[in-house]
């Protein structure tokens, strides 16, 4: 991490995220619901038709991807990259998980984890464990940055800074 947790804006976000996060139990709920997440969202991008046949199946969660990777890009170069590696991940698990599944078995296994990785995360921010409200109510933006923040904390765990 920098010398002060304020020095760029990205700092910033992480601050205030990591202030909605405090309780140890929510936080490794997050680890697992946010990367969970993060793939049904993908994968129901990938789901959506494409026009004509200029396109193949994956052209809206590749557009997605692509616009949250410069997102996160800007924020940290650092991050830019390892989000880069993670979506490229991601985007093959869900084009396999499509050519094994089909569309049709795609959308129903990516709305199930979209669902039960919610009800995870609520469950973490209940009075049960954390006892706030998530951050994406005061602004949406915190959607991008849990999967930036939980990969923030792998880095940390490996030594390396973002």
């Amino acid at each position: 991490m920098q010398s002060d947790a304020t020095d760029r804006p990205i700092d910033r976000w992480f601050a205030s995220y990591s202030g909605d996060h405090r309780n140890d139990t929510n936080q490794w709920i997050h680890v697992f619901a946010v990367p969970a997440i993060l793939w049904s969202v993908i994968a129901l991008l990938w789901c959506i038709p494409v026009p004509g046949t200029w396109f193949l199946p994956g052209f809206w969660a590749a557009l997605a991807m692509f616009a949250a990777w410069m997102f996160y890009f800007r924020a940290s170069r650092r991050l830019g990259f390892g989000m880069l590696l993670v979506f490229v991940a991601l985007a093959w698990l869900t084009r396999w998980l499509h050519l094994v599944l089909g569309t049709q078995g795609l959308l129903v296994a990516a709305a199930g984890v979209f669902v039960l990785a919610w009800i995870a995360q609520f469950v973490g921010h209940s009075k049960l464990f954390e006892g706030k409200r998530p951050s994406f109510f005061t602004d949406l933006r915190y959607l991008l940055i849990g999967p930036a923040w939980i990969l923030a904390k792998a880095y940390r765990r490996l030594g390396l800074t973002w």
